[in-house]
Order: C-alpha cells, then structure tokens, then sequence
C-alpha cells in the first residue's frame, strides 16, 4: 500500500482548517454530532474486524462499552 506523502496530508490539513473557518456557528455547531456519527461508524468498521463473528448488536454493544470506557478515562484525566 502507497502511504500518502506529507505535503499531501498537510495540504488536505490545511484545506480542512480553512473550510472550518469558513463556517457560520450554527454549521460548527451542527458538525460535533455529524463527527461523532463518523467516528462511531469507523469505530464500529474497526470492531467488526477485530470481532468478525458479532452481530450487529454485539457490535453495538463494543461500541458502548469502549464509549463509556473513555468517558470514565476522562473523568481521572
């Protein structure tokens, strides 16, 4: 697999930056759940490979369990 170069990844940074700049308060507002949804489903495509016999409700489940495992980490942070 072809790994990105950096001035690639720096520029995709940047142009990510600049479009969140560019966002009225109420599209900021918005994008936190849309970024949480996104990153349940990357997580849940995660879980998935690492557990590729669970179900979908398994699959729920970790999710919950590893969510409520970073919210206990955070509170001793």
């Amino acid at each position: 697999m072809v790994e990105p170069s950096h001035e690639l990844v720096d520029a995709i940074y940047r142009d990510k930056v600049l479009q969140a700049r560019r966002m009225s308060l109420e599209e900021k507002f918005l994008a936190g759940p849309q970024l949480f949804d996104y990153a349940c489903r990357i997580t849940m495509d995660g879980i998935r490979s690492q557990h590729p016999d669970a179900d979908e409700r398994r699959v729920r489940d970790i999710l919950r369990e590893r969510l409520e495992l970073a919210r206990r980490l955070e509170q001793v942070l």
